[in-house]
């Protein structure tokens, strides 16, 4: 059974730091692309940040330069780093995970986890 457990959210001040975390289990973890969405009251949820099997990572618009996506395989967990957040970035905040196998794509969401940041 694939889990994704997020942690670290919470109250944070505009301006301080945050560091999430998501652990995986149940499966093999470092062949997958890991990513971090969110979703505010009332909009879609969007993407924050990937970071793939490689390495390489992808953010959002909204967040570069004030967040860092990076990976632990010998953890099997991924972080997300938010350093100045603003107001705007509160939002329950999702991990994602993407398998591409033979088969096709299977995606596995975490539970979430709210980043309230005050101003």
């Amino acid at each position: 059974q694939v889990q994704l457990v997020e942690s670290g959210g919470g109250l944070v001040q505009a301006g301080g730091s945050l560091r999430l975390s998501c652990a995986a289990s149940g499966i093999v973890f470092d062949i997958l692309t890991m990513g971090w969405y969110r979703q505010a009251p009332g909009k879609q949820r969007e993407l924050v940040a990937t970071i793939n099997s490689r390495g390489s990572t992808r953010y959002a618009d909204s967040v570069k330069g004030r967040c860092t996506i990076s990976r632990d395989n010998a953890k099997n967990t991924v972080y997300l780093q938010m350093n100045s957040p603003k107001p705007e970035d509160t939002a329950v905040y999702y991990c994602n995970a993407v398998r591409i196998g033979t088969t096709g794509m299977t995606e596995y969401w975490g539970q979430g986890t709210q980043v309230t940041v005050s101003s």
